[in-house]
């Protein structure tokens, strides 16, 4: 699942926390911010996806995705191995 935030001051910062670490990819749309203040978003999902061992990418000026560890679903268990036949 993916959740789509749209922060509008730095106290927001928590929900990106807190949705990444239940295993959903966060989708943070930063445009609507002054650049200094992005950048504070910028730096606290770095350091979000560094330290839960997740991946974070840039897909247009201002919008980043943070895609959370392989393995993990919203629920928080382990997804199931995929085999081949």
């Amino acid at each position: 699942m993916i959740k789509t935030l749209r922060p509008r001051s730095y106290d927001e910062a928590i929900y990106i926390g807190h949705y990444f670490r239940e295993g959903f990819a966060v989708v943070l749309d930063l445009t609507g911010l002054a650049p200094d203040d992005a950048r504070s978003f910028v730096d606290f999902a770095s350091g979000l996806v560094i330290g839960r061992e997740g991946a974070m990418e840039r897909v247009t000026p201002g919008v980043f995705v943070l895609h959370p560890p392989a393995g993990r679903t919203p629920t928080g268990t382990a997804r199931p191995a995929v085999t081949s036949a």
